[in-house]
């Protein structure tokens, strides 16, 4: 069974400054790596309100909305800007996700990657930050659990950044279980091992500037692995960030293209047990470009060797 690409030209127009890590050339360079790849490719749909809705109250899109600037950058954090078409890359992030949901759980596909920018793993509940707008993960989740009624879903994020927006989203969130591993000390702050959720349903791996891929596996089975298959989900989404590796400029772990394949191929080893594969992955950070090229096409290349022994 083939696995499934969404992704939609509108993203390139959420640009940002000059300099700004968070390019446009981020998603080129992810596209072209996997382009020779055999894979259903799919235009992300433009996203539900709806959904967004299932995370962000209703202000919070409409000061989104209204703070989008008829030419140049309005700048809406410290780090995190809107040009023109920023809110419409934004719901193409949303939309993907959704579709990517309800073409793997209707069996239409065996697994799916969402590559769209903005990022989303940041955005709280009532703020935008760490480039990101609207928590596309977290809303996946929530629509699995709700449109789809499903009782467990599991959130895996491996960023090196924590997915601090996910876990304010899902604080509170039984039916989910989130884990992030992440650099610490590192941007946002947030994610030390004892932020465990209302329900002790989230999971945080603080890994030391550089760990390196061998300390990642030790520290993944021993403290993420079990929890998740405990868990026992029902679908598994991925936070897939590529700036772990040890060429970006952006943080200090020394992870390669095999470890992010070998990530990989353990989650998908849990989704065999528990969801029959079902997974939906989406693209988070990356800075280094041939790295994050490189990375995430090492991520579904995996995807896609499990997808077709389906």
């Amino acid at each position: 069974m083939a696995t499934a690409l969404f992704s939609h030209p509108d993203c390139d127009a959420h640009r940002e400054p000059p300099g700004h890590p968070e390019q446009s050339a981020r998603l080129s360079a992810v596209l072209a790596a996997l382009s020779g790849l055999d894979l259903a490719r799919h235009d992300a749909p433009m996203g539900a309100e709806a959904d967004i809705l299932r995370c962000h109250p209703q202000s919070y899109i409409n000061r989104i909305r209204a703070a989008l600037p008829a030419q140049g950058w309005a700048q809406v954090d410290g780090d995190t800007y809107l040009a023109p078409g920023s809110f419409r890359a934004a719901l193409r992030g949303v939309g993907g996700v959704c579709a990517a949901v309800d073409l793997v759980l209707s069996g239409g596909a065996a697994n799916a990657f969402v590559a769209t920018r903005p990022p989303g793993h940041h955005a709280e509940t009532d703020t935008a930050m760490g480039f990101c707008l609207f928590g596309t993960i977290a809303i996946a989740a929530k629509y699995a659990l709700d449109h789809h009624k499903l009782a467990r879903v599991a959130v895996v994020d491996f960023d090196v950044h924590h997915g601090n927006g996910t876990q304010d989203l899902l604080w509170d969130e039984p039916r989910v279980m989130f884990a992030s591993s992440h650099q610490m000390p590192l941007y946002p702050g947030s994610g030390a091992a004892h932020e465990v959720g209302a329900h002790r349903q989230i999971i945080n791996l603080p890994l030391r500037a550089g760990s390196s891929g061998a300390d990642m596996r030790a520290a993944y089975d021993a403290h993420i692995f079990p929890r998740i298959d405990a868990f026992a989900p029902e679908l598994i989404l991925v936070s897939a960030g590529f700036d772990a590796h040890r060429a970006d400029p952006l943080a200090n772990l020394n992870w390669t293209e095999d470890d992010f394949a070998w990530l990989t191929q353990r989650i998908c080893d849990l989704a065999d047990d528990h969801c029959a594969g079902r997974v939906v992955s989406a693209l988070e950070g990356g800075y280094d470009l041939p790295a994050l090229a490189a990375s995430a096409a090492a991520h579904v290349n995996v995807l896609k060797e499990r997808g077709h022994d389906r």
